[in-house]
């Protein structure tokens, strides 16, 4: 579906595209230009420089100035924060029925905002629908077709039902990049982006995931862009160690929020997360056993559909 076939007769919802920028000076702009490049007809961009310490904050201003009268612009300028209170502080400022979180180092693929708010028009239920990515190195070349399948290794049909996206979720997050459009009446609530956690979008989702209101259209949306600053890829075994123990926090949290059979899927996963650490931190026998564990509460929660298929038959 694209931006014309959701707004035939009728205006078009405005589309906040919301952008949280931080020490991307080298990829600053692209991002920008991407936003005027997406042909959506009724957009407004978003954004905050959270305490660059390059010239980030000069290029966006350059930018700005440049394109005031193309699109509606806000841009803000301020001390360093972090990731979700950023997200945050830019959900409040925006106007528009529905949320595109960007990031400064990716950009937009022309046609995803139109496919995602026809979506979302097409689905009322649901609260926001994800995308796939393209995947491209530091100068826009690319690496990968599908950030999904080949970066993540996701089976995409999982996706396809509400107890596929929950298993996803809960045991292989495959979301490369910003790929996610969301109706900002549910940020307004309760669904806003979790403060102080650096990987803030698995909290989120997971969220969304447990009460079926996660969609997902096999469109990609966004470029994701690999390079050394990537906090998810980073190689650094003390930030790695804080990025796996910051999710297992995450995972214990939300299994509450979780029925069954994915509340034992959730359980498992952490004991999967912590094996990683244990992994990290060369303790075998921790590994060891966190990994056991991992594979028993596993078989347990396949245990009640396979008693239904066995019963059904």
């Amino acid at each position: 579906m694209t931006a014309n076939d959701t707004v035939q007769g009728v205006t078009p919802p405005l589309v906040s595209v919301l952008i949280p920028a931080f020490n991307h000076e080298r990829y600053v702009r692209r991002c920008l230009d991407s936003v005027l490049e997406d042909p959506y007809p009724a957009k407004e961009l978003i954004v905050i420089d959270d305490g660059s310490s390059d010239r980030t904050g000069v290029l966006i201003a350059d930018w700005v100035a440049a394109h005031c009268m193309d699109i509606p612009i806000e841009y803000v300028r301020r001390e360093h924060r972090g990731i979700a209170a950023t997200l945050n502080e830019l959900a409040a400022r925006a106007n528009g029925e529905f949320l595109r979180p960007g990031a400064s180092d990716d950009y937009l693929l022309p046609g995803g905002l139109g496919a995602q708010v026809g979506y979302l028009l097409a689905h009322p239920h649901k609260v926001a629908v994800i995308g796939d990515s393209m995947v491209v190195d530091r100068d826009g070349r690319k690496l990968h077709d599908s950030g999904m399948c080949d970066l993540h290794g996701a089976d995409k049909s999982l996706y396809r039902t509400d107890d596929g996206i929950r298993r996803a979720v809960i045991r292989q997050w495959a979301i490369g990049g910003p790929v996610v459009l969301i109706r900002k009446c549910a940020l307004d609530t309760a669904d806003r982006w979790s403060e102080g956690l650096r990987i803030e979008d698995w909290d989120l989702f997971l969220r969304l995931a447990a009460r079926s209101m996660l969609g997902f259209i096999d469109v990609k949306v966004c470029a994701y862009r690999m390079h050394d600053s990537n906090v998810s890829k980073t190689r650094h075994r003390g930030t790695r160690i804080a990025n796996l123990a910051e999710s297992r926090q995450v995972a214990m949290f939300r299994t509450g929020l979780f029925e069954e059979p994915y509340r034992t899927l959730l359980r498992a996963q952490s004991h999967y997360i912590d094996a990683k650490i244990s992994f990290l931190e060369r303790r075998p026998w921790p590994l060891l056993c966190h990994l056991a564990t991992y594979l028993a509460l596993v078989a347990r929660a396949r245990l009640p559909s396979a008693r239904a298929h066995a019963e059904g038959t």
